[in-house]
């Protein structure tokens, strides 16, 4: 039978699209009447409605569900007034607004919308809303002139306009040809047209204004947009922000603004370095940090610093908390650390490296909390510094910083660009240089805030000089210089040559085993062994006393070990790690440790033969260094300083603070100077001090350095005008009353420099300049070199006396050999930024968010408008260099990354360098955006997916050798899986400790532990016990608390910028 239907399905050949191109170059009048209008897909029919004389479209307000959220959210209301005509354009024009935030981002999508406005202002078409939500129907009404073949017709069905309702869904759409049909459609439009709402004008507005079509964007409200969004959430943090300050502290700005930005990150990350350069107050944006938090706070610090932390919280509001020595971290884990939420760390760099004991303790304690890590130096040595203190908080294997979920491979790869040099090649320093700058940028900006002075005196200005501070200006460092005479210069060149002959064997009895022993073993027994060998070498620098006494305990302690071997049977401690002991003041703790802690005996038998001939060497040429000093009596480096003290203009009659590594130094010096300025010195250390001639006890001698050196004292003192002390006052204490530091031995540890001068250099001192004073040797008879050549080599031989055991001289990794290592710390000493700790040549993004913020506060108009830029803003200037370009900025979640592309290669650049680029003044002309945006845009997207989506993948990387590699697969052989005597509890435990190993929960020191109790172990049963003696449970519940959600799936084209080369080329 002959029927006058056709049917449309939008499968091959019979699409929607497909037959309005074949009918409408015949059409005078076309109505549309659907649910959903897209736009964006009109580029498709635009060509096809040239020749239609008159368009009408009416649309309900159907808009899908996620534009109906995006709106609802944004108006803040579910009860939507649909009826009113206002609201209906509103509506529509944020649902339209939606759409080309979705749109594809295409020169054809950009045409097809500008010929749809261009059809509406010449009259050619109107676009309508019914004001209504009930319209579902979709109805296409298509009429031909008067003389054609019939009146017209009506397709209706499932089709609405868009894209996928004319071509790529499944669809059932009729047409209907019989002119009945066609009139009753067309009476029931026209019902509905008479009672609509003319949006003609609303749409041209809002493509023009809130979409990404918005021509009239010009270049500086772009950047300012760009630095909007990067800053969106930190932008108004410094509003609403209410604190309690004690009397006579003043409120900082700078100080305020540390601490709105580390509850941010502190919320978001569970964890956050406070690493201001010293002497900006840490302590107190602590204090300030924990009025803001509820909850128990445990602060963990060196003890002499327990009173002063205790004292600062308390003053500052605070109660609900309590001061713990780092070295007794027992004490909390008995006591329980489930009832703390937060965990402040002072000091945190000490926690630096994960082999340690005291590591392992504190991980136990800060895992599944809150954790605040106070340093104004956490990275002292590797990006692994870093790493250690991040794991902290942070669950290696499911990250929660954006772009790295996958912790511990983006750390390998950091060292993968390192170790690809030797480290004596000239490439070495830049590769470390780009392997920080990468950390920097892809985490610790995430989870640290850290200002210098220079940027607290660039952005701070207007409240440090309101306030009446300043900063003091570091003077450039002077010498010391104590010469040898030629007996003494003869007696140190033979002990120098002398003990490069020494092997230390006493003190690595292990290597020495006829049977083999792990590599575990063996490093930490060079450890041990280069660790002495360094306290050795630093006690010559230090003082000829200092130095005489170590080499009398080595004496000794050899004898009582070689008679021991020599009577059939040595004990050897296995437990000692040098890296416990770095921060002490004298080395007795660690010799003590050494020899006492007779952990496993040992038959000589079991030693190859070498090793006893290796031990009696060693103690004869101790025996000979010996017996070359027994005829040193004078001490050329104290007399030089008693001069100094009495007749240098800066040093007479000021207070000083001498700093030396060594106890015995310091009590000898005292001993010394007490004789000349008496009653005017004393001495501390962590054991107590000197004072009086007599001996006091810790908090004694602590209070009297507080009463004479530290400025916020009621009462201030000055019974005390010369301080000498360890380095455990080089920490977090104020000294600022003294502006005068002086190393009486050689620092060579950088940090440790840093943390001494940071005593006196304090925001706030009275002192307009701090004075630093470097002693350094030289010899008669080096007369010939030239001063400083003669320093130089002296210093070169202390280090050349370690070879490569010379990191334990000065705790760090030797960069390179081009330049000898006592030019460079010679250099490094005689440098006054060497002691300013700011980050040379870095830039800071606080500048940029500064100016978004004063965008906010003086031009609120401005402010508004740049808010309300569309998505996907975009703008085209002249690129001075001649090159064109397009840089995009993208978001994911949480992850903002920036992409340039020049047409064939496309790159990452950091913010700084995308500041550059946007970054230009007011009325920097807007160009027209060529063509070629869409495909470069393409580029950058395709780039940006790639770089997630590896980020993402990195995810699942589990693979490896490792302690932890080892215990997974055990735990997930056949022996351990399938044996069923376990208990629920049981299968419960093994699962968490089976997903702690494999996420990189676990501390090396435990992993290591268990690895080699679990070599030995078969049964299931001991297996289970091994691990439950092992792993604290709260580690692994708390590895189970889900941390905040990674980034969402979702990629953000957020704004992108057009550089071109050439004013034409536009």
């Amino acid at each position: 039978m002959q029927t006058d239907l056709t049917f449309f399905t939008n499968e091959p050949g019979s699409t929607l699209l497909d037959r309005f191109r074949k009918t409408l170059k015949d059409v005078k009048h076309f109505d549309i009447l659907v649910g959903y209008f897209r736009t964006s897909g009109f580029h498709q029919l635009y060509q096809s409605f040239e020749s239609v004389e008159k368009i009408r479209i009416l649309v309900g307000l159907n808009v899908d569900r996620k534009a109906f959220e995006i709106i609802d959210t944004h108006r803040h209301q579910s009860d939507l007034d649909f009826e009113s005509h206002k609201r209906t354009k509103e509506i529509f024009a944020e649902s339209l607004t939606v759409e080309m935030d979705h749109s594809h981002d295409s020169y054809e999508t950009e045409l097809g919308v500008k010929k749809f406005i261009e059809f509406l202002q010449s009259g050619k078409m109107e676009i309508r809303a019914y004001p209504s939500k009930d319209i579902h129907a979709k109805v296409y009404i298509s009429r031909f002139s008067e003389d054609d073949r019939d009146f017209g017709r009506v397709i209706t069905g499932s089709s609405n306009f868009s894209e996928s309702g004319l071509v790529a869904n499944r669809e059932f759409n009729v047409e209907l040809k019989n002119s009945a049909d066609v009139k009753f459609a067309l009476m029931k439009f026209d019902e509905l047209w008479e009672n609509s709402v003319d949006i003609s004008k609303d749409y041209v507005n809002t493509i023009n204004e809130k979409t990404w079509l918005n021509d009239q964007i010009t270049p500086y409200h772009l950047y300012l947009k760009f630095l909007y969004e990067y800053f969106k959430e930190d932008i108004n943090l410094d509003e609403d922000f209410e604190i309690y300050l004690p009397e006579s502290f003043m409120e900082l700005d700078y100080q305020k603004q540390a601490v709105v930005a580390a509850k941010k990150i502190l919320d978001a990350y569970n964890g956050v370095f406070l690493s201001d350069v010293v002497g900006l107050g840490k302590t107190y944006i602590s204090a300030l940090l924990a009025q803001q938090l509820s909850g128990k706070i445990l602060i963990i610090c060196p003890p002499v610093l327990q009173p002063y932390w205790h004292d600062t919280f308390f003053d500052f509001g605070i109660r609900s908390f309590k001061v713990e020595s780092l070295g007794k971290l027992d004490n909390v884990i008995k006591e329980g650390a489930g009832k703390y939420d937060y965990i402040f760390i002072d000091e945190a760099h000490r926690f630096r490296n994960e082999v340690t004991q005291g590591y392992e303790k504190l991980h136990q304690l800060c895992f599944g909390k809150k954790v605040i890590l106070v340093s104004a130096t956490p990275l002292n040595n590797t990006v692994d510094d870093i790493y250690s203190q991040l794991k902290l908080f942070q669950i290696p294997k499911k990250s929660t910083i954006p772009g790295i979920p996958n912790l511990e491979k983006f750390f390998t790869s950091l060292k993968k660009i390192t170790n690809k040099y030797d480290k004596t090649d000239p490439e070495y320093i830049g590769a470390i240089k780009d392997a920080s700058h990468e950390m920097r940028e892809k985490v610790l900006k995430y989870v640290m805030v850290r200002r210098t002075r220079t940027e607290v005196l660039k952005y701070f200005k207007g409240d440090i000089d309101k306030q009446g501070l300043s900063f003091p200006e570091i003077a450039d460092p002077e010498r010391i210089i104590y010469k040898f005479d030629e007996q003494t210069d003869r007696i140190f060149t033979s002990t120098i040559e002398l003990l490069k002959k020494f092997s230390y064997a006493r003190y690595t009895p292990l290597l020495y085993l006829n049977k083999p022993i792990s590599e575990f073993e063996k490093q930490s027994q060079r450890n041990i062994g280069g660790f002495m060998k360094g306290i050795l070498v630093k006690r010559l620098e230090s003082s000829f006393y200092a130095f005489k006494n170590s080499l009398k305990r080595f004496v000794e302690s050899y004898t009582k070990f070689i008679d021991m071997f020599s009577g059939g049977t040595v004990y050897i401690s296995k437990k000692v790690n040098v890296y416990d002991f770095l921060d002490e003041d004298n080395e007795e703790a660690l010799l003590k440790l050494v020899e006492m802690d007779r952990a496993q005996r040992y038959e000589s038998l079991e030693f190859i033969d070498d090793f006893k001939v290796k031990l009696e060497s060693d103690l004869k040429l101790l025996k000979e260094i010996e017996s070359l000093w027994v005829g040193i009596t004078t001490d050329p480096k104290l007399e030089q300083f008693v001069k100094e003290l009495k007749s240098n203009s800066v040093l007479k009659g000021n207070k000083l603070i001498i700093f030396t590594e060594s106890k015995e130094t310091g009590e000898y010096l005292y001993r010394n100077l007490d004789k000349h300025f008496h009653g005017k010195a004393l001495f501390y250390s962590s054991l107590g001090g000197l004072y009086g001639e007599k001996e006091i006890n810790n908090t004694l001698a602590r209070e009297m350095v507080i009463e004479n050196f530290d400025p916020r004292q009621k009462e201030e003192k000055n019974d005390i005008r010369i301080l000498i002390t360890t380095d455990v006052l080089a920490e977090g204490v104020n000294l600022h009353r003294s502006n005068i530091v002086i190393n009486y031995d050689l620092p060579w540890n950088p940090t440790r420099v840093l943390q001494r001068v940071g005593r006196v250099n304090r925001v706030g001192s009275e002192h307009n300049k701090i004075f630093l004073f470097n002693f350094f040797p030289t010899a008669q008879s080096d007369a010939q070199l030239g001063l400083e050549a003669s320093i130089k080599s002296k210093i070169q031989a202390f280090h050349d006396t370690l070879g490569e055991d010379s990191k334990y001289l000065t705790e760090e990794e030797e960069v390179s050999t081009h330049e000898l290592f006592g030019d460079r710390l010679y250099k490094k000493l005689s440098d006054r930024k060497s002691y300013e700790g700011e980050d040379e040549g870095e830039r800071s993004e606080l500048e940029y968010l500064l100016k978004i913020r004063a965008i906010r506060d003086k031009e609120p108009a401005l402010f508004e408008k740049i808010k309300k830029l569309p998505r996907k803003a975009r703008t085209c200037r002249l690129n001075n260099n001649g090159t064109d370009l397009l840089i995009t900025f993208f978001r994911k979640g949480k992850l903002k990354k920036f992409l340039l592309s020049n047409g064939t290669n496309t790159q990452e650049v950091m913010f700084l360098n995308a500041v550059d680029l946007f970054e230009c003044e007011a009325n920097a002309k807007k160009l027209p955006i060529p063509k070629s945006f869409y495909q470069m845009l393409e580029q950058n997207k395709a780039e940006f997916d790639l770089i997630t989506s590896g980020e993402m993948l990195e995810k699942t990387g589990h693979g490896s050798k490792s302690n932890e590699s080892y215990i997974t697969k055990r735990l997930k052989a056949n022996d351990v899986k399938r044996f069923q005597g376990f208990t629920e509890e049981d299968e419960d435990f093994l699962r968490l400790a089976f997903t702690a190993f494999e996420d990189g929960v676990i501390p090396k020191n435990t992993s290591k532990r268990i690895k080699d109790e679990l070599e030995k172990e078969t049964n299931p049963l001991k297996v289970l016990a091994i691990l439950k003696k092992n792993l604290p449970y709260n580690i692994l519940s708390a590895g189970q608390v889900p941390q905040n959600s990674g980034p969402a799936t979702i990629r953000e084209i957020i704004l992108s910028e057009y550089l071109t080369g050439k004013e034409g080329n536009a």
